[in-house]
């Protein structure tokens, strides 16, 4: 949601400005974490240890190149409307189908079959948020959803407790806290939503 997180400062040194110069276009970055975000969910419903600590590390990965695509975009002078509007949907699709995929893969856990609609309640809040950007950003342009960022942090960067939690056993623990606070963040959002659409009925 911000631009200069830590996360995009590592990812800046190490992924986007070796690849200035090269053949690689943003979308091209783009793709590939549709791809990994993508695999990584599949993984993690497969249910066992073995995929899901590696599926946590395709997320992470995926969430690296998130970072990288815009700045790459910006730093080669290559941005445009169609590639914004792609990343956010490749990105609200991976956020919202790691927690199905979580769901899914926890079947046969503490939660039982209740994992399976938990994963989608917190990926549908998930995709919920998803359309509350875009809506707004098309009532007040590119970047009118940013909530800005903390120290460094911004809300998203919230998402690499997924490896984490997934890497020291406590899965469980997240699909729990996914289901109770993406519907409240969905919530917060739209709040934000309509405050920005009440802020552009009294500027018309």
């Amino acid at each position: 949601m911000s631009h200069n997180t830590w996360i995009h400062r590592f990812t800046r040194i190490v992924l986007v400005k070796p690849l200035v110069g090269s053949a690689i276009r943003p979308n091209h970055l783009t793709t590939l974490r549709l791809v990994a975000g993508l695999s990584a969910a599949t993984m993690l419903a497969a249910g066992s240890q073995l995929w899901s600590n590696i599926g946590a590390g395709v997320f992470l990965l995926a969430m690296l190149l998130d970072r990288a695509d815009g700045d790459y975009a910006r730093l080669t002078g290559q941005t445009s409307a169609s590639g914004h509007t792609y990343d956010l949907i490749s990105d609200g699709l991976c956020n919202a189908l790691i927690f199905i995929g979580l769901g899914v893969g926890l079947r046969h856990g503490e939660y039982g079959m209740l994992a399976i609609p938990m994963g989608l309640f917190a990926g549908a809040a998930v995709g919920t948020i998803l359309w509350l950007v875009i809506r707004i950003e098309n009532l007040e342009g590119s970047r009118a959803a940013e909530l800005g960022n903390f120290a460094g942090f911004d809300p998203d960067d919230a998402m690499v407790i997924i490896p984490v939690a997934i890497w020291f056993d406590r899965a469980e623990d997240l699909l729990f806290a996914a289901a109770v606070g993406a519907p409240g963040f969905a919530i917060f959002f739209y709040r934000f939503f309509r405050r920005k659409l009440a802020d552009v009925k009294t500027a018309g």
